[in-house]
């Protein structure tokens, strides 16, 4: 059977179900109690499960996060959520320092078992402080996964496997992807850590993105589909680690690539793939490999300047194009 949701809701049942499932998972963060979370993730929670396991906190993302990485050390399953992923900046040193360089600074003596999780990325005109996409920063740091949903079936899925695994999650989601509605299962699932989703598949070009990004890509592709050019669509789900046998099996097939990502295209994520296309699939490339990412500049308030900085449709269009003609 089935039923339709929005990725709020997905969320919030995998959160809802985990808990079920297991007496020390807990939500912390700031609002997510009485406000039921500042976009209504965790709305009930708190009437179900009371303030024990659903906790307000300061704004402090600083003292939260480092209370949760405690809580996950001493054997509890913390779901801390950050009103904004800008907002972990404040508090990085504790998920830099201490959540994922724990376990092998203790020399296995402790686990953290803990999920930090959010909106990334831009939403409508919230400006630069509020609009930086994180994966590639911490991406960076060995010790962590990081998983990047693009809708409500592999928001629940990932969610409930990053809950119930050892290691510290990033667990990135998309403010203007939250009221996205589609049809999941009512029956339990889950979604393996570091296995990328084949949308669409083709023939003709590999198009491989993540997160609100695949969405766009989608659009170019169908649109593409029109004038008889099959585009492959990978969607990566988990961006650390990659699933980099299916990303090459899809290269040596179409022996062609656009990289589309939502964040800045110096050092990005789109970079680190490109290296490993190279690296893996160099005898088997036609053309050189096209990136569509956000241009080199903070985030604009205008509704038009935030347009033109943000990948479309039509700039992936048009980087496809440029290697096929």
């Amino acid at each position: 059977m089935t039923q339709t949701v929005d990725m709020r809701e997905a969320i919030r049942q995998a959160m809802d179900e985990e808990m079920t499932r297991d007496e020390h998972v807990l939500i912390l963060g700031e609002e997510v109690a009485e406000y039921n979370g500042a976009y209504k993730v965790t709305k009930g929670m708190l009437d179900k499960w009371g303030p024990d396991r659903v906790i307000d906190t300061p704004i402090s993302e600083l003292g939260f996060a480092g209370l949760a990485i405690g809580a996950a050390m001493c054997g509890l399953r913390p779901i801390v959520e950050f009103m904004s992923f800008n907002f972990s900046f404040v508090g990085c040193d504790q998920i830099i320092s201490n959540a994922i360089k724990m376990h092998y600074m203790s020399g296995n003596r402790f686990s953290v078992p803990i999920v930090f999780r959010g909106p990334n990325g831009a939403a409508a005109q919230v400006s630069s402080q509020h609009s930086h996409c994180v994966e590639s920063l911490y991406g960076n740091l060995p010790g962590l996964i990081v998983m990047a949903p693009r809708n409500a079936y592999d928001a629940k899925g990932l969610l409930k496997t990053a809950i119930r695994n050892n290691n510290p999650v990033l667990f990135l989601e998309c403010e203007l992807s939250y009221g996205d509605k589609m049809e999941i299962p009512t029956e339990e699932y889950l979604i393996p850590i570091g296995k990328a989703n084949i949308v669409r598949e083709g023939t003709h070009l590999t198009l491989i993105s993540h997160s609100r990004m695949v969405n766009l890509c989608h659009q170019a592709a169908e649109e593409l589909a029109k004038k008889g050019i099959e585009v492959e669509l990978i969607d990566l789900r988990t961006v650390k680690p990659l699933d980099l046998p299916t990303i090459a099996d899809s290269v040596r097939k179409t022996h062609m690539c656009v990289l589309v990502e939502e964040g800045h295209v110096f050092s990005g994520i789109c970079a680190e793939i490109g290296f490993l296309i190279q690296e893996h699939c160099f005898d088997f490339l036609d053309a050189p490999i096209e990136r569509v990412c956000q241009r080199e500049t903070p985030m604009p308030y205008s509704k038009v300047l935030e347009k033109e900085t943000m990948p479309t449709k039509e700039r992936i269009i048009a980087a496809i194009l440029k290697i096929l003609h």
